[in-house]
């Protein structure tokens, strides 16, 4: 099996019959593979008092494997390229290729998070190992900012996304402006409305520059806390992870804006001092936790 994958994917242009041809060879022999391990299977299990031989960790494998067998002879079968809940790891399987259509990347794999930002703190609003539309999130999260502070905003910044007619409407409802392009045909400019449209344009791009921000706090995450290498293995584990960095963002915003007259390596340190008093943890967390930023580097030597 592993003579014939190399022999296709070695070729720097392999046709489309050819693929196809490789596919079906491979499933061929995962088939005969499947086979072979089902037979053993029933053997083992018709003697006496015969105990179920894999383990759980194999056996939940086993079973990711033939789902994943499953999904590949579907596609092949209806000559398609996509199927629902596809799974791309045996390791992860609750993660999920999500298209982009970004250049280099075309296609990402991870969490998709939908975060909403108040002042300097983000708040992970959905975080979801499928592909979704953040439009629908919108109204959601205005009513979170609601139950917060117990109030509307009087603005929300948002991307080009988020500006849906039904999300303009709902907002328009509440008496909330809505920070983007206007939908439809720009206005004519006439002697009468060229003021208003200036006033327009400027608010615009000073909204715009207002949710820099925004991008900014993925980039601090990815550069400065490794958003990007979330190592960890079960989905519960890694959603943990993505809101703990986050967390640590938020803490560091609290206090460079409680103490602002120290030193953003000072304020590490005392955020650092902070979460072993909170959070007490061990050798073995702490080694992990240095993973996250150099300045936990020592977290492993005790609290």
């Amino acid at each position: 099996a592993r003579k014939v994958f190399l022999s296709i994917s070695k070729r720097k242009k392999p046709g489309g019959k050819l693929i196809r041809k490789g596919i079906r060879q491979q499933l061929q022999y995962v088939r005969r593979n499947l086979g072979h391990i089902e037979r053993m299977l029933d053997e083992l299990m018709a003697e006496a008092g015969m105990p179920f031989p894999l383990g759980h960790k194999l056996q939940r494998q086993y079973w990711i494997i033939q789902h994943v067998y499953a999904q590949q002879k579907r596609m092949y079968e209806t000559k398609s390229r996509r199927c629902d809940d596809r799974i791309v790891s045996i390791s992860q399987p609750h993660v999920r290729p999500i298209v982009r259509g970004k250049a280099g990347r075309p296609v990402e794999f991870g969490a998709k998070v939908s975060v909403s930002m108040i002042g300097k703190l983000a708040f992970v609003d959905h975080l979801d190992w499928d592909a979704f539309n953040e439009s629908q999130d919108l109204i959601a999260q205005v009513e979170r900012y609601k139950a917060r502070f117990g109030f509307y905003p009087e603005v929300v910044l948002a991307d080009g996304i988020y500006g849906t007619r039904a999300n303009r409407r709902w907002l328009k409802e509440h008496g909330i402006r809505f920070g983007g392009r206007p939908l439809g045909r720009p206005r004519k400019v006439t002697s009468e409305n060229m003021d208003e449209i200036k006033q327009l344009k400027r608010q615009r791009r000073e909204d715009e520059r207002s949710r820099i921000p925004v991008e900014g706090k993925f980039g601090q995450g990815k550069n400065g806390y490794r958003l990007n290498q979330i190592r960890a293995r079960l989905a519960s584990t890694s959603e943990a992870w993505v809101r703990s960095i986050f967390l640590v963002m938020n803490l560091i915003a609290l206090l460079r804006f409680l103490l602002p007259f120290l030193r953003p390596s000072a304020i590490m340190d005392a955020c650092t001092t902070w979460l072993r008093g909170m959070l007490r943890l061990d050798d073995g967390v702490g080694d992990r936790l240095t993973g996250m930023h150099p300045r936990f580097a020592d977290a492993s030597t005790g609290w």
